[in-house]
């Protein structure tokens, strides 16, 4: 064999990990101090400081850039927009809570479930920046359940159906228009369009949907952060079309996904068509509901090269997880997930499939826009061990999309309900020194 095939054939899909990592730099900033409340904001949990947020951030600005300080009290804001070269740092003791008050949230560009729109800003947003941060010991939160935002749940289906169809006419994202009246809720923290930004330390509670969400973002750092969520639609951390994304060290108590990497819905994600790529997902705790780890169900402009690794699952004071690796799309997506990989993960207590990898995530009604199928393929599981699921995995293809290229290795499944994994539409996993309550699997 000639050494150039040698090298080849050894090739793992994690050598690239380091690489990508290497590329990865987290935001530094002056050393310059903008406290917050030089400018009027007042902690004592009642006065909205939306204005005195704006000052400081503008003025951290147009000062080259540093920190704006938020010290120790509660303080109440609405919208919060980041600025380049700004650092918000949330002080140990300090408390940012958003307003409840819808008008508190004017409209912006943003996305909503995958669909670009006019509507309300997410509680802290940034379009087109670099160098922004959201740093610090303290809490913010989204006081998601004190106001309406839930009540939308219920009442969002005209909105969201419109938006839907709007996408498919292709009608221009300035004529979308949603926010006041309407019933879209608005992300947690959205960083539209930036490039390089960390996220670190800081408690994040009580989102009103998507907590933590890079659209369209380049070299992104989410580090050391814990994030609390209750409801529907209150993911943890939902990197979108973007690309180098380096997650870490994060506990994820959410009631919905923990980590879902995107990259947007149907004909508007394949009109946009950016994919998320070059991925790392290392050392995150989940405590939650649904998947711990997913990719989709929004992945239209495609997801590759995803790697999640040194990470667990278990029961935390509310949910158990449905899923461990949790893959999801349906046949109106399209788009290409091409290398998922997960190595080393632990997980105790899932109520579902451990491994669940599905081409018919909710298709219900008669849907917005044509079919067009998506592709699933190379997914790679390495020194997983899972005690207690309904199954240990379940492939669930399209007659015109199979399932393809998995591979699972050195993995163990214990207390499995059904030991027999359910495989459908796709191509049966190779699997290596794999056993299923005790028995192994060839």
């Amino acid at each position: 064999m000639l050494p150039n095939a040698a090298h080849a054939a050894e090739a793992s899909p994690w050598d690239q990990v380091p690489l990508i990592l290497a590329r990865i730099v987290p935001p530094t900033f002056p050393d310059a101090t903008f406290d917050v409340t030089a400018y009027g904001a007042k902690g004592d949990g009642k006065t909205k400081n939306t204005e005195a947020f704006r000052k400081a951030i503008e003025a951290c600005n147009k000062a080259g850039g540093g920190r704006v300080v938020v010290p120790s009290g509660s303080f109440l804001t609405g919208a919060v927009t980041l600025l380049s070269n700004v650092n918000l740092v949330v002080s140990a003791g300090a408390t940012v809570k958003f307003s409840t008050d819808p008008k508190d949230y004017p409209r912006v560009f943003t996305r909503w479930q995958g669909i670009e729109c006019m509507n309300f800003s997410p509680f802290i947003y940034a379009r087109g920046q670099r160098n922004v941060a959201i740093t610090g010991a303290g809490t913010i939160d989204g006081q998601g359940p004190s106001g309406p935002w839930f009540d939308y749940d219920g009442k969002r289906g005209p909105d969201w159906d419109r938006l839907q169809q709007m996408a498919v006419d292709n009608v221009p994202v300035t004529s979308r228009t949603f926010g006041s009246g309407h019933f879209l809720k608005p992300n947690m923290i959205q960083l539209y369009e930036c490039q390089n930004v960390l996220v670190e330390g800081v408690n994040l509670r009580n989102p009103a949907m998507w907590t933590i969400h890079p659209v369209l973002a380049r070299n992104v750092t989410v580090r050391n952060v814990k994030v609390y969520s209750r409801g529907g639609m209150v993911d943890g951390c939902d990197p979108e079309a973007s690309s180098d994304v380096h997650i870490t060290g994060c506990q994820f108590d959410t009631g919905d996904d923990g980590v879902a990497v995107k990259s947007g819905r149907d004909t508007d994600g394949r009109r946009i068509g950016v994919p998320s790529e070059n991925i790392v997902i290392q050392n995150c705790t989940h405590l939650g509901r649904w998947g711990a780890l997913t990719v989709g169900s929004e992945m239209s402009g495609g997801v590759r090269n995803v790697f999640f690794e040194d990470c667990t699952i278990r029961k935390g004071s509310s949910y158990s997880a449905f899923h461990v690796l949790y893959i999801k799309t349906n046949k109106r997506r399209g788009g290409t997930v091409d290398g998922v990989h997960a190595r080393r993960i632990k997980a105790s207590g899932v109520q579902r499939e451990a491994i669940s990898v599905t081409l018919n995530y909710s298709l219900t009604g008669p849907g917005f826009g044509p079919i067009v199928n998506p592709t699933v393929r190379n997914i790679t599981v390495e020194d997983m061990t899972v005690d207690g699921a309904s199954y240990a995995w379940s492939l669930d293809g399209l007659s015109e999309s199979r399932i393809t290229g998995m591979s699972i290795a050195n993995s163990t499944f214990t207390k499995i309900t059904n030991a027999t994994p359910k495989v459908k539409n796709a191509t049966k996993p190779a699997c290596t020194n794999v056993k299923i309550n005790g028995k192994t699997v060839t």
